[in-house]
């Protein structure tokens, strides 16, 4: 079963449920990938909507941090809510050691040795951690490594 099929069902599940946060999360994905798709003029396959995914988890969590800055809990628990959903619909998440790990193989991999070679590291990580890590978390470990 593709993702597309996955938040469609998701979706019908929603409405049958009247889950309107679910609901509208998902719609919110839907609508997402149809304007990629779009802008595009091709359709998206299970990569291309995990990016899509991505992208919004990272929007969540940019206004959660903003909201609770300033002192709008109220937001900033709707946000989560909405960013639990997303969660649900990428692959399983890697936790630090992991990220540790796969880094500091990148990096013995592509010989790189200085902040210098951040963006090589970096290219050849993206691949690897797409959908699966948080770029910031990935980007700051590259950097404390190869500092």
């Amino acid at each position: 079963m593709t993702l597309k099929e996955q938040l469609n069902d998701a979706m019908k599940q929603a409405m049958k449920a009247r889950d309107d946060l679910c609901l509208s999360a998902v719609r919110m994905i839907r609508s997402s990938v149809k304007n990629r798709e779009i802008d595009q003029k091709s359709e998206l396959d299970d990569q291309g909507v995990v990016e899509v995914i991505s992208t919004l988890v990272k929007q969540r969590r940019e206004s959660i941090r903003l909201y609770q800055e300033g002192n709008r809990p109220e937001l900033a628990a709707k946000e989560e809510a909405e960013l639990a959903v997303l969660l649900g619909f990428l692959p399983a998440q890697l936790d630090n050691a992991e990220i540790t790990e796969l880094v500091t193989r990148v990096i013995r991999e592509t010989g790189a040795s200085s902040a210098k070679d951040m963006g090589r590291v970096m290219k050849a990580l993206t691949p690897l951690t797409a959908g699966r890590a948080d770029g910031k978390v990935v980007s700051d470990t590259v950097r404390q490594l190869l500092s």
